[in-house]
């Protein structure tokens, strides 16, 4: 490493937040910019540690000790390449993935670990600002024709690295812009969508044909995919919401979480909302159900929208602020975390079991009544929960937003047309080259994995890519996350 004592020089420091009073008034990105001077201080605090296990905490196998060398030495350009090589769209990680490669850091095993995440999107914003980042159309076409269905991250990384192979790629998606959760579900406060809309621009110039408001298997049917196509990859995401299904869901005034962050994204890009069916939490009291990423957001936006006060709920108990003993380094650990919507002011119950919802007289949600929960290990070490007697009461909620979770792929339409195998969950089930039942038809993503990341969607996408290259001609030169290092040069 360039400065082999700098762990111990210099201490984990990541830029500023905009102040809470600044950013609740606005919907641009939270975070500030730290110094050139400061980041390649971070990147020195990256150690020789000869196994890094930050690569095994990366989904995208992110050659991470390379780039945080490079910022330390200032060759940002080289950096760059080294993210692109595995990462498509580090600008978007670099945003919005949680950094398992910071929880496996080594140097996270005695000191605060090195800020993989802010350097990853330190340089690619750099790359963007200097012009680094162009077009990489294929040296020659192989007349190979593979349609991708959904744009969100798996399918834009696997559009990208079927059309760089050669293949004509046709990206279809059912909205109306690109980019599936990146653009409708993830508020622009944690990522806008100009960081989105350049790499669609990027893309095009590679060749990507881009087919928005499609909805294959509605308005074009599937049996169309298998007759103008060599290979189709499916990656629609797991958009089918988890439901609450209890006394008083009819009320008006509840609603699931992506129809609330939809509706917001697509206000802020300049779309037009009829009144009658605006999702406002203005002067209201809100209430989110679901304590993860998605009811973050929800938080977030309800507080920009002027909610009179919001308040999260969750089922599970509240996690523990150090690393739990049964989730020991390098894995990634289920500990207390707090994001810039809950620091903007939100209260916050765990344990907490929906009973019912309570309506006025204009059929509209007012409460909702909530009962606390114990939580003990059962049978076979499985958490069981069990209610408190005489717990029960009441929260004031006037707008409440359902954010649970997702239950996999839709199944009607696409799905079933096509008739691929499911796994127990109710995924597409996929092979180890990503090909499921139907010959030619792959799957990559949330639609074939379940609920995740967006790291993971990338990653599945682009592996997902390399499966159909190799199907088409026989042999691929795409990277796969075993080879991907062992192929870059080194220093």
């Amino acid at each position: 490493m360039g400065d082999l004592k700098g762990f111990l020089k210099f201490k984990r420091e990541v830029p500023p937040d905009r102040p809470v009073e600044e950013r609740v008034k606005d919907w641009r990105e939270i975070p500030l910019h730290l110094p050139t001077d400061k980041l390649r201080q971070q990147g020195a605090r990256c150690m020789d540690c000869g196994v890094p296990f930050c690569h095994t905490g990366c989904p995208l196998g992110n050659i991470i000790p390379d780039f945080n060398e490079l910022v330390y030495r200032n060759n940002w350009r080289e950096a760059l390449a080294r993210l692109h090589a595995t990462n498509n769209f580090p600008e978007f990680t670099g945003r919005v993935c949680p950094a398992p490669c910071e929880a496996a850091c080594v140097l996270g095993i005695i000191d605060p670990p090195v800020t993989i995440k802010q350097i990853e999107k330190a340089i690619i914003d750099r790359g963007w600002a200097e012009g680094w980042v162009n077009p990489e159309p294929p040296q020659a076409r192989t007349g190979k024709k593979v349609a991708v269905v959904g744009s969100g991250p798996a399918g834009l990384a696997c559009a990208q690295q079927l059309c760089r192979a050669g293949h004509a790629v046709t990206l279809f998606e059912r909205d109306d812009r690109i980019g599936g959760l990146l653009t409708y579900g993830i508020p622009d406060f944690k990522m806008e969508k100009i960081h989105v809309e350049r790499r669609v621009h990027q893309m095009e110039e590679e060749g990507v044909i881009f087919r928005t408001s499609t909805w294959v298997g509605r308005d074009y049917p599937a049996e169309n995919l298998l007759r103008e196509f060599d290979a189709v990859c499916l990656t629609g995401g797991a958009t089918q919401a988890r439901e609450l299904a209890i006394p008083g869901r009819e009320l008006k005034g509840i609603h699931l979480a992506m129809e609330f962050l939809t509706q917001q994204n697509r206000l802020g890009a300049g779309d037009a909302i009829l009144a009658g069916k605006r999702i406002s939490a203005k002067g209201r009291h809100v209430v989110v159900i679901g304590g993860g990423d998605t009811g973050s957001d929800c938080v977030g936006t309800s507080t920009r929208q002027g909610a009179s006060s919001v308040t999260q709920i969750e089922l599970l108990p509240m996690p523990p602020d150090e690393r739990p003993d049964h989730q020991p380094w390098p894995y990634y650990p289920m500990v207390l975390r707090s994001s810039t919507s809950h620091l903007e002011g939100c209260e916050r119950h765990w344990s907490l079991s929906t009973k019912n919802f309570v309506g006025d007289d204009k059929g509209r949600v007012r409460a909702l009544n909530a009962v606390k929960l114990e939580w003990a290990t059962g049978d076979g070490g499985r958490m069981r929960m069990q209610e408190q007697p005489g717990s029960e009461f009441e929260i004031e909620a006037e707008l409440v937003l359902l954010a649970m979770g997702f239950l996999g792929p839709e199944k009607e339409g696409l799905i079933e047309q096509l008739g691929v195998e499911l796994d127990e969950r109710g995924n597409v089930k996929a092979d180890d080259n990503y090909m499921t039942s139907l010959p030619g038809v792959f799957a990559a993503g949330d639609l074939r994995r379940g609920q995740s990341l967006v790291v993971w969607a990338l990653a599945e996408g682009r592996e997902a890519a390399r499966g159909i290259d190799l199907y088409l001609m026989g042999h691929s030169d795409l990277p796969t996350l075993e080879t991907r290092v062992e192929s870059l040069p080194r220093r």
